[in-house]
């Protein structure tokens, strides 16, 4: 799994409740339907990064 970052997010109530509602729905904590917006957001604007190997999965050189 890949490594994941913590950050603090200020938004307003309304917005909160209508996110919190929206995550509801689908089954998904609050967390990770913001998660899956950012994701979303950025297939849809051609700006995936690149899956290519980590430090960890890289070979070693011998």
């Amino acid at each position: 799994m890949a490594d994941k970052k913590s950050f603090v997010l200020r938004i307003d109530s309304q917005t909160y409740d209508a996110l919190e509602k929206w995550a509801g729905d689908e089954f998904r904590s609050i967390n990770g339907q913001l998660e899956w917006i950012i994701h979303r957001a950025l297939k849809e604007a051609g700006r995936t990064p690149k899956k290519g190997p980590t430090d960890k999965e890289k070979p070693s050189k011998k």
